[in-house]
């Protein structure tokens, strides 16, 4: 499979020279592992504060990972990045509610995205996150069988009605609905409701995808299971791949609680395991559609070698690939411009409230080995050619 994601001209085609340094700061910074710390918890402090520091934030890593404060301010972003192929996938990156009035809140802009969404040729999903639209610590209790209060059982409706507010409205508009996934000990409440919907919209077309993340050892054991349920009840699986985010609190809840850890002993494992779940999906792809979310290139040079060998068109519309806006440019990019479907999530919200998104970005950066490095790397280099071309 030839290598296309060394061509960093396209890859940062978009960024201006100012960008481009701004970038190439930024993960500098990012690199440096007790600054981020430091400059998480000052951040914190100045916001809690109300401290004027939106504007700097706003100028800096907000806009650097970040499309806009609304759907109509992510539209330059949205437009530029359709015009060399990628996609967009709108992320209301609000975290950290507690409230009915707040959850219902999030179902009205969700509402409004997929209307949005719609209307949009550059988004070709939409998305949201289950602790978006219920609390964590009900989703948790629901997972490991506790029984139930009525109040909470009432709660847990709610909860229910509102995945499927969103969800009939999304096979209404046809447009596709990611799911995002969470830490473990709340995801097979989030996991049933995910299926139930699936069960209900995915019969023609996949509307719904559920996401596995796969630093976690049992979740292709999940995938072939359910395989078996949509053959037995006839609909499809819609699935985002990913490795996780979660790990450290994984790790450190498992340690702390006295269970194994449902996290892979190491990145190896972890890589064997998202590759051989890709394989298994592109086994079954008449069956299932796929949105492969993964910075990592050699699972990229995977599909794209899977993908070769069936003999399927680069843009078979059953396979998205995807990465985070502000990372991984020299994936997203290279494989738009060699014809592949590319979609990044761009998240968005008012600045204050996706500041708790920013800081795990931030974080993941740190703790991912090899992640910075490479992303310093392809900046440099593109540095060195802009100056060479001058």
């Amino acid at each position: 499979m030839e290598k296309i994601f060394n061509n960093t001209q396209v890859a940062f085609q978009l960024k201006s020279d100012s960008e481009l340094e701004r970038a190439y700061f930024l993960f500098r910074m990012i690199a440096n592992e007790p600054l981020v710390r430091m400059g998480t918890a000052v951040t914190n402090f100045a916001i809690k504060a109300h401290l004027p520091v939106e504007g700097l934030i706003r100028a800096t890593v907000f806009d650097h990972f970040c499309g806009g404060v609304s759907e109509l301010d992510c539209m330059p972003v949205i437009d530029k990045m359709y015009d060399v192929g990628v996609s967009a996938v709108l992320d209301y990156s609000v975290e950290g509610k507690e409230i009915d009035k707040q959850f219902d809140e999030v179902v009205a802009r969700c509402l409004k995205i997929l209307e949005f969404v719609k209307e949009k040729e550059a988004i070709p999903f939409a998305v949201f996150k289950p602790t978006a639209v219920g609390r964590l610590d009900l989703y948790k209790k629901v997972s490991s069988g506790e029984q139930l209060s009525k109040e909470e059982e009432q709660e847990w409706d709610r909860i229910h009605k509102r995945y499927e507010v969103i969800c009939k409205k999304a096979s209404e508009l046809e447009v596709s609905l990611l799911i995002d996934s969470e830490e473990s000990w709340m995801q097979d409440a989030a996991d049933e409701l995910c299926e139930e919907m699936m069960r209900k919209y995915n019969k023609e077309r996949v509307v719904v995808y559920n996401t596995l993340q796969l630093y976690r050892w049992d979740r292709l054991d999940y995938l072939k299971q359910l395989h078996e349920k949509a053959r037995k009840d006839n609909f499809r699986i819609g699935m985002k791949l990913v490795r996780g985010a979660y790990m450290e609190k994984e790790n450190l809840r498992a340690k702390q609680y006295d269970y194994p850890s449902p996290i892979c002993a190491s990145k190896k494992e972890t890589d064997d395991n998202f590759n051989a779940t890709t394989r298994y999906m592109m086994e079954h792809l008449d069956e299932m559609s796929i949105f492969l979310g993964t910075h990592n290139e050699e699972s990229s040079y995977l599909m794209m070698q899977l993908m070769h060998e069936k003999g399927l068109d680069k843009n078979d519309g059953r396979i998205y690939f995807g990465q985070l806006y502000g990372m991984s440019d020299h994936i997203s990019f290279n494989l738009a411009h060699d014809g592949y479907n590319v979609a990044k999530y761009l998240p968005f919200g008012p600045v204050k409230d996706v500041m708790p998104y920013l800081i795990r970005r931030a974080e993941e950066n740190t703790s991912v080995a090899g992640q910075t490095t490479r992303e310093l790397s392809l900046l440099t280099e593109e540095r060195r050619r802009r100056k060479l071309n001058r």
